[in-house]
């Protein structure tokens, strides 16, 4: 099936086929057509999947049909750097100049931003924390909202944001469509979604929690203290072309990076203390291959969209198991092969169990000598009490539990 089909007007077939889409992805094939008809929809899918064209090209169609003032589509992320890459795929499919969007985030220039919108958008792509700012300031009206895309709903409530969403929510008018897309289902999501959704159409992507299909994993069990050594052994063992490290803190994401860049590798770093032009040209040099290794918190599991990475090291291990996903899915990208290493002390075995258990695989252990790693044994398939669907697509209709009397 081609774009074509989906409903989909020339033009936004034009703009497709000008980045090289060819064919629609599963979120596409089964998104598309139920934003073009106005339904609210909740999308499960991972990252790299095409789910933000899947809500974008719609959404253009949409505005352009009929043209009117005033913000009409607010996108809320919960990371800049997944905001300005939702930014970046709407001025490549967006063909219509009067249908400009501005980006709505923190640690860049709140005047600038203003400015952007008193020239008139139609669209605002935002994290929670800065369009509040900028409303409590009156630089933007949310009162003519027509759609409401929630992106990576799941990360948004992990970080804390649900507080401010909800006041958001009261902001906008109760007739609009509402797009939810998370990567897990969780009951807060679910929560969230019977109290701002009209049944939406549940749509679900590959099972929930089942790592990338092209990456190739291992552990390297190891003692705590041999951890920094294990790392530098492995970047300069093998040939690593672009390297992705995650930490769990910022400050261990600036420790690391200094110490790579004193044993004279090419390394910079991502986290949420570094400044949004710092971060951006972090991840610039890496994208450009100026920069060989990128450290950075699990603020870059999404939202991260570099094609060549070709490994991903999890130096520390995520206390949440669905970050596993999320982290490792930043490698195998394109149609590329890609390698997720996990480096697991004593204390992280608990874990990985967790991981293996919810992707539904074992990850093989890896022991080398002179680090203090012991072999153990991963978990198998067995015991996981569901077995994990094979099936690539399915959809259902959701619909909003009924409220205890």
């Amino acid at each position: 099936m081609n774009f074509s089909q989906l409903g989909l007007a020339p033009a936004q077939v034009r703009s497709c086929e000008s980045l090289g889409y060819t064919e629609p992805t599963p979120i596409q094939l089964q998104a598309i057509p139920v934003v073009l008809s106005g339904q609210d929809l909740i999308g499960c899918a991972e990252t790299g999947t095409g789910k933000t064209a899947a809500f974008l090209l719609p959404i253009i169609q949409r505005i352009t049909e009929k043209a009117k003032p005033g913000v009409r589509v607010l996108v809320l992320a919960p990371t800049r750097e997944l905001a300005s890459q939702i930014q970046k795929n709407y001025n490549e499919l967006n063909r219509v100049k009067n249908n400009r969007c501005a980006i709505i985030i923190g640690g860049a220039s709140a005047r600038t931003q203003i400015s952007d919108l008193r020239r008139g958008v139609a669209v605002a792509i935002a994290t929670p924390g800065r369009l509040l700012d900028l409303v409590e300031r009156g630089a933007i009206n949310l009162a003519l909202i027509e759609v409401l895309v929630l992106d990576e709903a799941d990360r948004m409530l992990d970080m804390g944001f649900l507080p401010a969403i909800r006041r958001i929510l009261a902001m906008l008018p109760a007739k609009k469509q509402t797009l939810l897309f998370s990567a897990t289902m969780s009951s807060d999501i679910e929560k969230l979604a019977r109290t701002t959704m009209k049944e939406p159409k549940l749509i679900e992507v590959s099972p929930r929690g089942q790592a990338a299909t092209m990456v190739e994993q291992s552990a390297y069990p190891v003692a705590q203290e041999s951890k920094t050594a294990l790392l530098l052994d492995l970047l300069e063992r093998e040939k690593f072309e672009r390297v992705l490290v995650f930490t769990r803190t910022r400050r261990g994401a600036e420790r690391l990076s200094h110490i790579l860049s004193a044993r004279d590798h090419s390394v910079n770093r991502i986290h949420s203390d570094r400044t949004q032009p710092q971060r951006e040209a972090a991840l610039r040099a890496f994208r450009d291959g100026r920069t060989r290794v990128l450290v950075a918190t699990d603020i870059a599991a999404r939202g991260l969209d570099v094609d060549a990475v070709s490994h991903v090291i999890n130096f520390d291990v995520p206390s949440a198991p669905e970050d596993y996903v999320h982290r490792i899915g930043r490698t195998g990208r394109a149609g590329n092969t890609g390698r997720a290493i996990t480096i697991v002390t004593p204390v992280d075995e608990l874990s990985m169990r967790a991981i293996e258990r919810l992707t539904g695989q074992a990850v093989a252990r890896v022991v080398l000598p002179g680090f203090g790693g012991r072999k153990v044994e991963p978990t198998t398939s067995k015991g996981f009490g569901r077995a994990v669907p094979r099936s690539a697509v399915f959809t259902r209709s959701f619909r909003p539990r009924r409220a205890s009397r």
